[in-house]
């Protein structure tokens, strides 16, 4: 049996900044609500931290105003399915609860792209968000000689961070190239000026570091973890030692539980219109399931998807004009540091793709679409359920899910007994 169940006017699933935003606005109009995250902590991976280190102005107004909202944050709380609609089942430590709403707020997040080629299943081959949050939890750093590669400003930040965390970072390899970097960089002064001091900082934390353009990965080498990598420019491979390759090719939004619920999603992202809704009624989205764009964004929309549920259209469109400032921010970034074709293609025919499942490239690519690979492979039937794979699929065969299936995140045998929820069953949208 269920062991309790809430109801709420709005719940906000997901505690980040688009979250936190969409929430205060909703609980200060005077509605009953609720914000769920699957985390210990509120802020998301943006604001990873920031309610015990208080570091980001931002972070703390939004912080300390939803603390006086009067909304309702329940932490480590796991959406795991949509058994009925209106209603979310959530997995947390003490029980299984049933969450009813009259209005949903998704924002869910995105999570670490990443791409498959030989050896990128080394012991200290990790991801570059990933390195972050070990770092940030205590993992030690001093000593240890990075590379830092893929795509995006991430790579800026990140690098920039292991280095005060004591780390020799040898290389800062973007795979773009420069003419698409600059052009990029000439759009911030327009539609994100703010960016260009957060750079400035990164370059001056950076001095000394080498940063190539045109330059990626193609192999990690080691017996048992990673000892080296070879990178490649232009028409050139060369190799660097190393104790650890933080990798990481972007990022790619969480569609799984939009999926699950009906909304229509295309090219991975979750289509809404002007006050934020989804194709389904009374559900709204915000931050990056909606496309890839940072605090900025998040904040904007998860502001605007609050004013419409509380009813204040007028003020939802008062920030119509910035919004679209950040989505051509989005749109800008988007085409600075797309991925070149040569990155998609790394993985050789023996090359793992779908780790959980040791399915390899060459498996993979007897199949046309993704549903007869997974019917004939298990590739994304695993622990983390197409996490990983799932956007190294859709980049190098152009593969979309097709559908989502509970439960969205693993959830404990007892407890989907206990809930009574079936995975097999069709939830809202799924037909």
């Amino acid at each position: 049996m269920i062991d309790r169940r809430l109801a709420f006017d709005v719940v906000a699933a997901g505690a980040g900044p688009a979250g936190i935003a969409a929430a205060c606005l909703a609980a200060e109009s005077g509605l009953r609500t609720a914000i769920l995250d699957a985390t210990p902590w509120v802020g998301g991976q943006i604001w990873r931290g920031q309610e015990a280190k208080r570091t980001s102005g931002a972070a703390r107004r939004w912080l300390d105003r939803l603390n006086a909202s009067g909304a309702q944050v329940i932490r480590q709380a796991a959406v795991v399915d949509a058994p009925r609609p209106g209603a979310l089942l959530v997995e947390t430590p003490e029980g299984v609860l049933e969450v009813s709403w009259r209005k949903l707020v998704l924002a869910v997040g995105a999570r670490e792209l990443f791409l498959p080629f030989p050896g990128w299943t080394l012991p200290g081959v990790v991801g570059v968000g990933g390195l972050q949050v070990m770092v940030k939890s205590g993992w030690p750093l001093a000593g240890k000689r990075i590379v830092v590669a893929g795509s995006g400003p991430l790579l800026f930040a990140a690098a920039a961070e292991f280095r005060s965390a004591g780390a020799d970072v040898l290389l800062v390899a973007e795979q773009a190239n420069l003419p698409r970097l600059a052009r990029f960089g000439m759009s911030l002064p327009r539609l994100a000026p703010r960016k260009l001091v957060q750079a400035a900082g990164y370059q001056a934390r950076l001095l000394g570091i080498r940063y190539r353009t045109s330059c990626w990965p193609v192999e990690a080498r080691g017996a048992d973890r990673v000892e080296a990598v070879d990178l490649r420019t232009g028409s050139r491979t060369f190799t660097l030692a190393c104790d650890v390759l933080a990798c990481g090719f972007g990022f790619s939004p969480n569609p799984e539980l939009p999926r699950l619920l009906g909304c229509r999603v295309e090219g991975g992202e979750v289509r809404v219109d002007d006050w934020q809704e989804t194709s389904v009624s009374g559900v709204y989205c915000a931050g990056e399931p909606t496309g890839i764009g940072g605090e900025d964004r998040a904040l904007i929309e998860g502001r605007i998807a609050g004013h419409a549920i509380a009813g204040q259209a007028r003020r939802a469109e008062r920030l119509f004009k910035a919004r679209s400032r950040t989505r051509a921010f989005s749109r800008a970034m988007a085409r600075g540091f797309a991925l070149r074709e040569d990155v998609k293609r790394l993985a050789r025919p023996e090359t793992i793709v779908c780790r959980c499942e040791d399915v390899a490239y060459r498996e993979l690519a007897k199949y046309g679409d993704g549903r007869s690979a997974k019917l004939q492979t298990r590739c994304g039937m695993g622990p983390c359920q197409g996490r990983i794979c799932g956007g190294a699929v859709r980049m190098i065969f152009g593969w979309e899910p097709d559908s989502s299936r509970p439960p969205v995140f693993p959830i404990e045998v007892a407890a989907l007994r206990e809930s009574g929820a079936d995975p097999g069953a069709p939830s809202p949208g799924r037909g």
